[in-house]
């Protein structure tokens, strides 16, 4: 017997079929069952380093974005702390082929236990909005009003979109590529010079600075479709504006021999430039080798989703809140309460703004494109310093601010000047901020800008870099909830502030004074 375990012992350890007599498995019942609670060691062993394996994984990611982010820092930092590539405008930013961070998160499953968590909420959003409508109505009502309000007049926003798009793709382009063939023709390049820029300024200013607006005034458009058109409005211009300025150097540079033609980019790649995610342009970017159309469309769906989620934050968690308050006289107690009452939505809404546009919406059109490079912002969430988090929120944006705002103008003014290009991209970025918010609820209140030049400046002064401690990803994350439900609450006052208690008058006060520090509701 004890032969025959044997046999069978190494049979199964070498793969072989056991030895059977008469078709019967010949083992003994004592080693089988050693057999088997050696089995559930192994099984045990493979799984403390599955888990291990995954942590690693997990850190490694992590650590490759942190050694990203100083090795970005180090490069453009000699050994004596100077900044030498600063002081060339040209050396600018360097595309690589890179995967979304959130793409190589979502592969660790304790990650993707989290996003659905998010995604079990949204079903109890959905549940809880059809038992209100059943218990208020008796029936059950899941209508979506706010969403046909919301972004109403979407035949104006297609043709003022695409007006937009027509000069932005033809004019910049021709008109610099006019510029450049007269340049190197002509004796008098100052004159040219100057003639071609205020063409290109005065067409820039009509098509995208006063005709979006005055659609968006003159149609009345409502909130969403305000949005758009503002935001595409920016878009274009800082894509504009990196296409001219990365294209009027080389022309500056590159003198062309007699009989040689200018050396000019591409309508084609201009035109890709505009889609691309992205608003550094250049010749050619790293591209992928073939179209994931599944991916692509899990990312719209994944962003249809986060609209839905939208919609029942506002439904369940704003609306019925400060359509309460609005009936209240506005004082300290009715602020500090709609505050924090509105630190929770505020919170998630800042969350989905980020995954869907940020990941979903970006990744989408990478995807599209065949864009590799997908490192539209970095581990912001583990942010220690509110430096480090304006750094990696939003790559995108950051960048442009970056090369086109804070290194050229340390390029003009020289190294002593840093503050004071630090606190003049912090102006920008909160001017346009407001300019934003403004033109899309309709209203003058600047919270977006005290905020953001106000608080985000001394934020990023005092907690800076040097904040190591985790305790300071706590006091981030307070700040951040605090920040949104500020943003919230006050905005969402004043609308319905402005729907109680409409201007009467035209005056400059009052359009500028926020109706809901005098609205009464009597």
């Amino acid at each position: 017997m004890s032969s025959g375990v044997t046999r069978r012992t190494s049979a199964q350890v070498s793969g072989e079929n056991p030895p059977q007599k008469n078709g019967f498995i010949n083992y003994d019942n004592l080693t089988y069952l050693k057999e088997m609670a050696q089995s559930r060691d192994e099984i045990e062993k493979i799984k403390a380093d599955v888990i291990n394996q995954v942590k690693l994984q997990l850190n490694e990611v992590l650590d490759k974005a942190l050694t990203d982010s100083k090795q970005n820092t180090l490069s453009n930092t000699d050994g004596k702390g100077n900044s030498n590539s600063r002081d060339n405008p040209e050396q600018g930013k360097v595309f690589v082929a890179r995967r979304s961070l959130l793409d190589e998160l979502f592969e660790i499953s304790h990650i993707r236990t989290i996003y659905h968590m998010f995604i079990a909420a949204l079903f109890l959003f959905a549940l809880s909005t059809l038992a209100v409508d059943y218990i208020d109505q008796g029936r059950l009502v899941l209508d979506f009003d706010l969403f046909l309000y919301a972004f109403g007049q979407l035949t104006t926003v297609i043709w003022a979109w695409g007006l937009m798009f027509g000069y932005t793709l033809l004019g910049p382009y021709h008109v610099v590529r006019v510029w450049g063939g007269l340049y190197h023709s002509c004796q008098k390049r100052t004159r040219v010079t100057a003639g071609m820029a205020l063409i290109l300024c005065a067409s820039q200013l009509s098509m995208l600075g006063i005709f979006p607006v005055c659609v968006v005034l003159r149609y009345q458009l409502p909130p969403a479709s305000r949005f758009i058109i503002i935001l595409e409005q920016i878009r274009f211009v800082m894509k504009s504006y990196s296409f001219i300025r990365e294209t009027v150097p080389v022309v500056f540079r590159n003198t062309p021999q007699k009989g040689e033609l200018l050396t000019y980019p591409s309508f084609q790649s201009y035109l890709y430039f505009l889609f691309c995610p992205t608003l550094i342009y250049r010749e050619a970017y790293p591209r992928n080798s073939h179209i994931r159309w599944n991916y692509v469309g899990k990312n719209f769906l994944k962003i249809l989703g986060s609209v839905f989620y939208l919609y029942f934050i506002l439904v369940r968690l704003c609306i019925p809140v400060f359509m309460n308050k609005s009936s209240q006289a506005f004082s300290t107690r009715t602020l500090i309460l709609a505050l924090f009452h509105a630190t929770f939505p505020g919170m998630l809404i800042l969350m989905l703004g980020f995954y869907a546009f940020l990941h979903c919406w970006l990744n989408a059109f990478a995807e599209m494109l065949s864009f590799a490079d997908r490192m539209f912002y970095k581990d912001w969430w583990n942010s220690t310093s509110f430096t480090n988090y304006y750094r990696t929120w939003n790559i995108v944006v950051h960048d442009w601010l970056y090369y086109y705002g804070y290194r050229d103008l340390l390029w003009l003014l020289g190294q002593k000047f840093r503050s004071m290009a630090t606190l003049s991209v912090f102006a920008l970025s909160a001017l346009v901020h407001e300019y934003v918010f403004t033109l899309g609820f309709g209203f003058f209140y600047p919270v977006m800008f005290c905020t953001f030049a106000g608080i985000g400046v001394v934020f990023n002064f005092t907690l800076n870099d040097k904040r190591k401690s985790p305790v300071w990803n706590v006091i981030m994350w307070t700040c951040l909830f605090i920040g949104q439900g500020v943003h919230v609450c006050l905005y969402c006052l004043e609308w319905y502030a402005q729907i109680h208690c409409p201007r009467t008058g035209t005056s400059f006060w009052e359009l500028v004074t926020p109706r809901s520090w005098t609205c009464s509701y009597q």
